[in-house]
């Protein structure tokens, strides 16, 4: 006999699971979505807290400096992909990354010039230098190939020379790089090697579990860790600064002597053309600009998230769960939370916690994000894991900039393996990022907005 509870409970019973598969179908119409850059004041560009009163007069010389826009007469070509730091570093603030408006559309035909954009360079694309894989012969390439040249331009009368030709979209010899953040950049070169390795030799279990095997690169003669740049190719702010005045503005220096292009009449200047000042009595003017470079990078501080632990705002319990199924499915794995600095000269950059989001080390990436450059122990599909720092405010990812979106970028982490080149080291992760519900995506995806 079915009495009026039995009825009653298997009324119940239907109507839970009718919401229960409500609730499933909901779920399942849910799509996650990048929440896109964060509003809201620049969480970064500002010096590093405890630097002295020296220490923070050349950091505000060196900003000077890496603001400034370079002409022929103060080194800039003959060739060159734009004529200031500041120009390609400075998304969300001087510092940072390719900024909304791309300055190279301008720098193409600035004071006269006659060179024309190339097809990759947009007004609201990345910031980018362009590299050949490959060489005519077949040799290896990977150098920078620059934009523009300075022919036509009224302060560099008589010299033409002829632009380079990139060919048409799709060309696969042709691969590209977006400017790397320097925010805390200090902080990175002040970390111990010995702290990278035994944040490499961690986690062992679980990395292998999941396909993880990074390992760092090296400098050459000195054998130590080298952990600037995309693939972290440069040991040192000093190096990384001289290289980008002469390859990025074509400025010879006391790091880097000779011109990149040594037509005749297109030099003038003697060589190098930034040096240190020796006539200068104001000891901040005494550096050359690549030392002041140095000395904004360096004493720069690390990125400030939108929340955390006081003083900052308390995070939302999205971005609360977000960090920990960050951790969870493995991310931080490779982008390490945090790592310490040794004992530093400054007392700014001695013995402080560097919030990076990043091992240092390099990964086989797969072929969907290889380049095929090698640079150092860096080979053509491993990348540095990019620090994270500051993610919050970027507008491109990747080191190449194809996409202004953060999900199409994790995404971007698989890819299957082939015949020139290993699986990406993500691959499980990103099994893992996409077995999640959508909701705990989207949690993810604030919680990186944040940052």
């Amino acid at each position: 006999m079915v009495t009026r509870s039995t009825k009653l409970n298997q009324v119940l019973i239907l109507a839970g699971l009718a919401l229960f598969a409500m609730v499933i179908g909901l779920e399942a119409q849910q799509i996650a979505s990048d929440p896109g850059v964060r509003g809201g004041p620049a969480g970064a560009g500002g010096p590093l807290p405890g630097l002295t009163v020296k220490e923070a007069k050349f950091f505000d010389s060196g900003k000077d400096d890496f603001l400034e826009v370079e002409d022929v007469a103060g080194g800039l070509g003959p060739r060159l992909n734009l004529d200031s730091c500041a120009g390609c570093h400075l998304q969300p603030d001087v510092g940072g990354t390719s900024p909304s408006v791309n300055p190279q559309v301008a720098m193409a035909t600035k004071n006269g010039a006659t060179n024309t954009v190339p097809f990759f360079i947009t007004i609201n694309g990345p910031v980018r230098e362009a590299r050949f894989k490959r060489n005519p012969d077949g040799s290896r390439d990977g150098g920078v190939t620059n934009l523009f040249t300075i022919t036509g331009r009224t302060d560099a009368p008589g010299c033409n020379i002829a632009q380079p030709n990139f060919g048409a979209q799709g060309n696969p010899n042709l691969i590209f790089r977006i400017p790397t953040p320097v925010f805390g950049a200090g902080l990175i070169e002040t970390i111990l090697d010995s702290t990278i390795i035994a944040n490499k030799n961690s986690n062992s279990a679980a990395k292998a579990a999941l396909g993880i095997t990074g390992h760092e690169n090296r400098e050459g003669n000195a054998g130590t860790i080298t952990r600037i740049g995309h693939k972290a190719q440069n040991k040192s702010l000093a190096i990384f600064s001289g290289e980008a005045y002469n390859v990025e503005m074509g400025v010879t220096n006391e790091l880097f002597q000779n011109e990149r292009d040594e037509t005749a009449a297109c030099r003038f200047n003697g060589i190098p053309e930034d040096h240190h000042n020796f006539d200068e009595t104001q000891p901040q003017r005494s550096p050359s600009g690549m030392m002041q470079f140095e000395f904004f990078m360096r004493f720069l501080d690390q990125p400030t998230p939108a929340c955390g632990p006081a003083p900052l705002p308390a995070c939302s319990a999205s971005i609360n769960n977000g960090r920990n199924q960050f951790m969870f499915i493995g991310c931080g794995l490779c982008h390490t939370p945090s790592l310490q600095t040794g004992v530093s000269s400054s007392a700014a950059l001695s013995n402080k916690t560097a919030n990076l989001f990043s091992d240092l080390l390099v990964h086989h990436m797969g072929p969907g994000l290889a380049d095929d450059i090698i640079q150092g122990n860096a080979g053509p599909d491993e990348f540095r894991t990019a620090p994270l720092w500051g993610l919050g405010q970027r507008i491109f990812f990747l080191h190449d900039g194809r996409t202004a979106n953060l999900l199409q970028a994790i995404q971007a982490h698989a890819s299957a393996g082939n015949a020139q080149f290993p699986p990406s080291e993500a691959n499980g992760v990103i099994a893992n990022f996409n077995g999640l519900t959508a909701s705990l995506q989207q949690d993810i995806l604030n919680f990186l907005r944040s940052l």
